[in-house]
């Protein structure tokens, strides 16, 4: 405020001279307060000059004089002592800053010196203004009832130096304060944590007592001190009672300053710094425990134990109890949630919400970053899946999760190098753990995409699956996969929850069930594609998703139909106990019409039993001993027939061999006595076909072995001589050379043969080994060598794959593709198709699917008949 001189034109000459001599006087008893001594007995002699110039209406002037003088002085004795003592840790270079942080006391010591010295300082100065205020309030007091007094202006005075003081100090803040006063309280926090909840690290939770008592024992007094119940808790609470007494003191005496906002944010700081270090330990790598329930009783136990106390020395605190307005905020939780406080404050309550809210939100981010070893582990990372779906229940930021997991499929699921089962366990893992976080099926939909593209492209994909539904190790060829890997389990619920199923839809025809469904009725969350109704969502069928990832249903009932008829083929009995469990079930989800042909083939087994057992009991015992049998030592009993429908199967791979004459006469016996039994049926042998047991008796030990026909053939020729060459061993089984040659490495690997060069180049000599003392070569044991038959057989087939089916059926089109591109030029899939299906009405019509007939281009490609360029197929030249 400015004083204007022509105010003086309107006084006479005593009242100058009494104005100037009054403020002479003020100047000097100031100077004398604040720059002089210190003495605060001059202060009386301050009444009469404020009173005269108060009275010629310059208490405003008096006022800005006075503040304007505390500033100075402030500046001088003060701030500029104060910031010195920071530079130390200012001016250090980055690297020389950290050995600060490790030193024990600091910031502490050197916080609490400076705070300490800049306060008393403050005090002072506040005892000189609150000379002024008496002097200015002894002149209001002064003036006579009914005279006009001046404006009141004491009441401003506190504020105005207040403000002053955290004006000066702000205007001149050394840059790294905050992060002093962060280091502070984040190691204060740290301490009170060890104090209150060290002793419990290990366990990982905070026992009910412990906390409990330490709340009921912390209770603000009327003089700002914390009254603590020494026979509850001894030491370690009188040791947190004083801590948070220090901190509570550096606190005050920052707002003090007017640093208020950066001392809450520091603190504020320290407290999540703290509470996120918290989750990280609790949660760290382990998915089998829930976590969520530990870090909340933490929360009550640390942080809001030290807010409340904070708070309350503070005198912040007002409870709801006792509070002069008498209303509850409607943020205050039920009492039980602050066990001893009663009714919590509204701004505990807040803090507790922030903190949980930070606190889920953390748990949410460590969990989603860690979403695809979570579902590796899954089911045992249930926990973890629970806790992430309370997390994303209160964060709403769904979103977030997607985005993270796809990112993460990409780059380390959908590659080259992960193996199709490893990506269809993964998929039905995602879905189960999904189903559980959204069982809407919403987030499933967005996450499951680009894993059903990334199959789709896969030529195993129809194959696996298959095997996942069919076999209990979830076609993992190691046997390791449990049935959680296996898609039986969810045939088995969609059978056990059919009759439930239906009985819902019977009460959701109801009116009244109709009704109390409406007022359930939720929208669908944001990230639902409007394309998609609710109804495909409402139930996740794990199934029904593999089946989409295929195409149609008839291209898995295909596949089945070609793995079943080869597990059947290979059978050693008839018991199909598990595949026709798996069949029933099949037929509950795809139709009986669908699973006609293969329920006949699990028929012919049960007629193969039934009539193998027939023709035995028909033997008459007599022939058992013949002299026939007696030369060929084999008889009928040995042998147990599959007899098939043939035209219900998949075709049967056919491959020429000679087998021994007993073998063939036994052959034909049980065709003989089957044509008997069945007439006019006769049976027609796939002598390729089968498993047959064998027990090989040599000079020093006998070896029992289960084989397929070819095998038996082979080892049974080295009956008539020890040794065969390659091609001579060929034509007396019938085989190209290049066949036997493959087939042959299971008996070398087993050390019955030896193998060695030939007079011919191209020729080799396979020599029975009678007695392993006479060889330098070592046996491999029955159990180490079970991989390599494995190995043999993986590319001969009983009967004819899916693939080679197609091609064969698609081999009638072949010639009307050549005739389209030869006059067209070039075509389009879709034209290739539409055009077939257009002009292929005639036995056999065209009735493939788009991906089939791709399929079968790609085969031509391969065999250089056409070639494909930007999505259009060519003759090859």
């Amino acid at each position: 405020m400015q004083f204007s001189p022509g105010a003086l034109d309107y006084l006479g000459d005593d009242a100058i001279v009494d104005i100037l001599q009054s403020w002479s006087g003020f100047c000097a008893l100031t100077d004398a307060i604040l720059h002089g001594s210190g003495d605060l007995s001059v202060g009386p002699q301050l009444l009469p000059v404020v009173a005269t110039l108060c009275s010629h209406g310059l208490a405003s002037l008096v006022q800005d004089h006075f503040l304007q003088s505390l500033e100075e002085t402030f500046k001088k004795n003060a701030v500029k002592a104060f910031w010195q003592q920071f530079d130390a840790y200012c001016d250090a270079p980055t690297l020389e800053r950290a050995k600060f942080h490790i030193q024990e006391d600091w910031p502490e010591e050197l916080l609490s010196k400076c705070l300490e010295e800049i306060c008393l300082e403050k005090s002072y100065q506040e005892k000189c203004l609150f000379i002024l205020v008496h002097a200015l309030q002894s002149y209001e007091d002064g003036i006579p009832e009914g005279k006009t007094k001046p404006e009141h202006y004491v009441s401003t005075l506190m504020s105005r130096y207040q403000l002053m003081v955290s004006s000066v100090l702000l205007s001149t803040l050394a840059w790294n304060f905050p992060e002093i006063l962060r280091i502070y309280f984040r190691k204060k926090l740290e301490e009170l944590n060890t104090m209150m909840g060290g002793d419990h690290e290990e366990e990982h939770h905070f026992p009910t007592d412990v906390h409990d008592s330490t709340q009921q024992n912390i209770i603000s007094s009327g003089n700002g001190d914390m009254d603590i119940d020494m026979c509850s808790h001894g030491t370690a609470i009188s040791k947190s009672n004083n801590l948070v007494k220090n901190i509570g003191k550096v606190v005050r005496d920052l707002r003090s300053l007017g640093f208020t906002s950066m001392t809450e944010d520091a603190y504020a700081s320290a407290i999540f710094l703290l509470l996120k270090s918290k989750v990280h330990d609790l949660a760290g790598e382990d998915y089998r425990n829930p976590v969520l329930g530990d870090i909340k009783t933490w929360i009550q136990a640390v942080p809001l134990q030290f807010l409340h106390a904070l708070l309350a020395y503070l005198g912040d605190s007002l409870d709801y109890e006792s509070g002069s307005s008498g209303l509850k905020s409607p943020l205050a939780s039920n009492p039980s949630c602050f066990p001893g406080i009663g009714i919590p404050p509204e701004g505990l309550v807040r803090w507790q919400l922030r903190l949980e809210y930070y606190a889920y939100e953390t748990l949410q981010d460590l969990r989603v970053g860690k979403l695809f070893e979570i579902i590796v582990d899954y089911p045992d990372s249930s926990p973890a899946i629970e806790d992430l779906k309370q997390c994303l229940e209160y964060t709403g930021q769904h979103s977030k999760l997607v985005d993270s997991f796809i990112s993460s499929l990409r780059y380390r699921l959908l590659t080259a190098g992960a193996s199709t089962n490893d990506i269809l366990h993964q998929y039905v893992s995602t879905i189960k753990a999904l189903r559980t976080i959204d069982p809407t099926g919403v987030f499933l939909e967005a996450v499951g995409e680009p894993i059903r593209d990334y199959l789709r492209g896969r030529k195993d994909t129809i194959k696996c699956i298959v095997t996942m539904l069919t076999d209990g190790t979830g076609g993992n060829p190691c046997g390791s996969g449990g049935t959680s890997d296996s898609l039986l389990e969810e045939l088995n619920r969609d059978s056990e929850n059919q009759e439930s199923a239906d009985y819902d839809d019977d009460l959701n025809t109801d009116e009244k069930q109709a009704w109390l469904n409406a007022e359930r009725w939720e929208p669908d969350p944001v990230e639902v594609d409007p394309l998609k109704g609710s109804r495909n969502r409402r139930k996740i069928d794990i199934l029904g998703l593999m089946v989409s990832i295929i195409g149609s249903k008839e291209q898995l009932v295909n596949e089945y139909r070609v793995m079943l008829a080869e597990k059947l083929l290979n059978k050693s009995d008839y018991d199909i106990d598990s595949e026709i469990r798996t069949l029933e079930l099949l037929k509950i989800h795809f139709g009986e019409s669908s699973m006609q042909k293969c329920e006949i083939m699990l028929n012919d087994l049960i007629d193969s039993k039934r009539t193998n057992a027939n023709i035995k009991a028909s033997i008459p015992k007599s022939s058992l001993t013949g002299p026939e049998q007696e030369e060929t030592n084999l008889s009928l009993d040995l042998l147990d027939a599959t007899i098939i429908s043939a035209n219900f199967w998949p075709p049967i791979q056919v491959e020429a061999l000679v087998i021994p004459a007993s073998v063939d006469q036994l052959l034909s016996d049980y065709a003989k006595r089957f044509h008997e039994i069945k007439t006019p049926r006769k049976l027609l042998w796939k002598k390729n076909l089968g498993t047959v047991k064998l027990e090989l008796q040599f000079e020093d030990r006998n070896m029992q072995f289960t084989v397929a026909p070819v095998h038996a053939a082979i080892i049974m020729q080295f009956q008539e001589k020890m040794s065969w060459t390659s091609k001579n061993l060929a034509a007396a089984i019938g085989m190209p050379v290049e066949t036997l040659n493959r087939r042959i490495t299971f008996w070398i690997s087993k050390g019955i043969l030896t193998e060695s060069g030939g007079a011919e180049a191209d020729d080799h000599v396979f020599t029975l080994i009678d007695n392993l003392s006479d060889s330098n070569k070592s046996s491999i044991s029955n159990e180490n060598c079970e991989g390599l038959l494995m190995m043999d057989e993986e590319g001969e087939r009983s009967v004819a794959s899916v693939e080679e089916q197609l091609r064969k059926e698609m081999t009638v089109y072949e010639k009307f593709i050549v005739g389209m591109l030869t006059n067209f030029g070039s075509m389009t899939l879709d034209r290739i198709h539409n055009t077939l299906k257009m002009f292929c009405i005639a036995e056999p019509s065209y009735d493939k699917s788009l991906q089939q007939l791709q399929s079968f281009l790609s085969g031509l490609i391969s065999e250089e008949k056409l070639e494909m360029r930007d999505g259009l197929y060519f003759l090859k030249k």
